[in-house]
């Protein structure tokens, strides 16, 4: 006798494993569907060069990304972000002239090693951490008002240090080729087996990311402190001690970012970091994680970044119109954010 209900009964769990796949993993098929579409219609987006290129600018918004992603889970934000990244990328960059170069910012420097001027520019990104976890720590100022003020004290403080009267704040250029190379150098066996040195850097970053979220006390604490701030108060948490920890950590990956920024560019401006800050927490909204605290993975993080960056490429590729590629973008936040908060309010 044949068993009539077990065809029924596979099919109604094949239909739910599948429901529940494309619910954990939205995001995920979302960038697929972005790379495979945009792949389809131009040919050229899928050449080697231009899916590393798109790694490489990753790259830097990825770590801009894990800072405010990590604000984010504690419920907080962080609009000093892109600002504190052209900070530390006009230090960095003044301090790795060459020593033949005509507008050297400080001609008489000596020639640095390079760990020093990129100490300093991650110093610039950890000093604006700090001040912005005490601030929100002890103060009790909200994030968004904080953080809002130290983003305006961020670009006063790079544009006075570029500037250089009667001619006005001015480009920082030529840089040392050592340093130059942290952005588009690689490393390998040889060209063909070689993998650029700043996405490299940037997988260091994610994975230590990773750890800190999932396999430490801190990490515990961060998620612990945007589930619910009374509860962690209660269960023991040093809710102000952590706090200042997470501001510090962003404030570190900004001013690394700055490092990598302006040795990928080969030089800075006071406008570097314009708006990074806002496409670093849409990135982490968009890959999963809540504006109202508490949830949010690495993973999802670099999800986001790479779905912006395939967005960014991709649109330019095709031709699109900056106009357009606004609109665009907004639909990909909103489509993206939505196919996702399914799997996060069940487990709310």
């Amino acid at each position: 006798m044949k068993n009539t209900e077990s065809p029924g009964l596979s099919e109604r769990f094949n239909a739910r494993s599948i429901r529940e796949f494309s619910s954990k993993n939205a995001i995920v098929l979302v960038l697929i569907g972005l790379v495979v579409f945009i792949g389809f219609v131009q040919s050229s987006f899928l050449s080697l060069d231009n899916l590393v290129n798109i790694l490489r600018i990753s790259s830097v918004r990825l770590i801009i990304a894990l800072g405010c992603g990590g604000i984010l889970i504690t419920a907080g934000t962080d609009l000093s972000a892109g600002r504190t990244v052209g900070l530390a990328a006009v230090i960095v960059a003044s301090l790795v002239q060459r020593p033949d170069y005509a507008s050297k910012i400080f001609p008489s420097l000596p020639y640095l090693p390079l760990f020093l001027p990129i100490l300093a520019g991650v110093a610039a990104g950890l000093i604006v951490g700090i001040i912005n976890g005490f601030v929100v720590a002890f103060l009790k100022v909200p994030p968004f008002i904080a953080t809002l003020g130290t983003m305006v004290i961020a670009q006063g403080a790079s544009s006075l240090y570029v500037d250089r009267p009667p001619r006005g704040a001015q480009p920082i250029g030529g840089l040392r080729g050592d340093f130059t190379d942290l952005g588009t150098g690689s490393l390998g066996f040889n060209d063909t087996w070689a993998i650029p040195t700043i996405i490299l850097i940037a997988f260091v970053i994610f994975f230590l990311y990773w750890v800190m979220l999932n396999k430490t006390r801190l990490g515990k604490n961060i998620y612990a402190i945007g589930g619910n701030l009374n509860a962690a108060v209660v269960s023991g948490v040093n809710v102000k001690k952590n706090l200042i920890t997470v501001y510090v950590l962003g404030g570190i990956l900004y001013g690394l970012a700055g490092v990598l920024l302006a040795a990928r560019s080969g030089g800075a401006t006071n406008n570097y970091g314009q708006m990074y800050e806002l496409d670093a927490i849409a990135a982490a909204v968009i890959g999963g994680v809540s504006t109202n605290g508490g949830i949010g993975t690495a993973g999802g993080i670099l999800t986001g970044v790479l779905i912006f960056e395939v967005l960014n490429n991709g649109l330019v590729v095709l031709g699109v119109s900056a106009y357009w590629q606004m609109v665009v973008k907004g639909i990909i936040i909103v489509s993206a954010v939505a196919l996702d908060i399914r799997k996060y309010t069940k487990k709310r």
